[in-house]
């Protein structure tokens, strides 16, 4: 009889290579690191294949660890996928989620991956919109949880932090916007902190600037910045190609840390929210490898 693969160790596996640390995917699968080490070995001895190169601290997948990557992925995906389809006690329903859209491209996928493969009859409702609104759609009762831009000093009601990213001047990669005086912005309304830190930022160096573009919807503030009509600033996932990000040898500036949180009702389903809220927290924390590093 040929070599049977063990799901457990795939499902530790594709943790490790979605994370690139086995420190983070020990958290995931709820393993010790000596025993995801233990398990990578033993996988590795199954397949008669080295499937991780060392690079650091991170974990980089050898040519032979992609091939298994996607098979890994595949079969894991079947094994929740049946198991699923078999559970009576399967949650069933609708959660309501909102997340401002500098977040939806970058985290909505995995968030929704995760949550798809092990809960296939549950619904999806998705509201994208800037955080004061998901606040205010949360003591409405419109949403059941939310990830949100958090900032302490306006918080109202507890909020799990659950990333820490730089916030970053950005340019046009292929225009000198950035030289010229005054100093053309594109930034969120008034009441966005991400524009308050930036025109502190300015007045710190004493930067003449003028706002030329002021839009909740990042897209339209990213295709300024693209088209070398303006700078703005962004934490790092909402980076996109066509951007640059501007230094303190371009002269700009150091901006705060953002931080993004997890805001959940207490009056919603607390099993669906719960469900939920874990690959959230999954797909979006980072924290424990930045303090691992640290």
């Amino acid at each position: 009889m040929g070599t049977v693969l063990d799901l457990d160790q795939l499902r530790t596996f594709v943790a490790i290579a979605e994370t690139g640390s086995f420190t983070r995917a020990a958290d995931i699968v709820h393993k010790t690191q000596s025993a995801v080490s233990m398990q990578m070995r033993r996988l590795e001895e199954r397949i008669n294949k080295q499937i991780f190169a060392r690079d650091g601290r991170m974990s980089k997948l050898t040519e032979d660890g992609e091939r298994l990557l996607d098979y890994a992925r595949r079969m894991v995906k079947l094994n929740e996928e049946t198991l699923a389809a078999f559970d009576d006690k399967a949650l069933t329903g609708r959660v309501r989620i909102g997340v401002p859209d500098d977040y939806a491209d970058r985290f909505l996928p995995e968030v929704l991956s995760r949550f798809a493969r092990t809960h296939m009859r549950m619904e999806v409702n998705v509201v994208c919109a800037p955080t004061p609104n998901l606040m205010e759609l949360l003591r409405e009762d419109e949403l059941d949880l939310a990830i949100i831009t958090h900032v302490p000093e306006k918080a109202r009601g507890p909020v799990r932090v659950c990333r820490r990213e730089p916030l970053l001047w950005v340019t046009s990669g292929r225009h000198s916007t950035h030289e010229q005086t005054p100093l053309p912005l594109a930034l969120g309304l008034n009441t966005c902190n991400w524009r308050q830190a930036a025109v502190d930022g300015l007045a710190r160096i004493n930067r003449e600037y003028r706002v030329v573009y002021s839009s909740w919807n990042s897209a339209a503030v990213g295709a300024a910045v693209i088209a070398g009509l303006a700078v703005s600033v962004l934490p790092e996932c909402a980076l996109r190609p066509g951007m640059r990000v501007l230094s303190k040898a371009d002269g700009f500036p150091e901006l705060p840390f953002v931080e993004i949180g997890l805001v959940t009702s207490p009056i919603a389903n607390k099993a669906i929210v719960d469900a939920f809220a874990e690959h959230i927290i999954s797909s979006l924390d980072n924290l424990s490898i930045r303090q691992a590093a640290e």
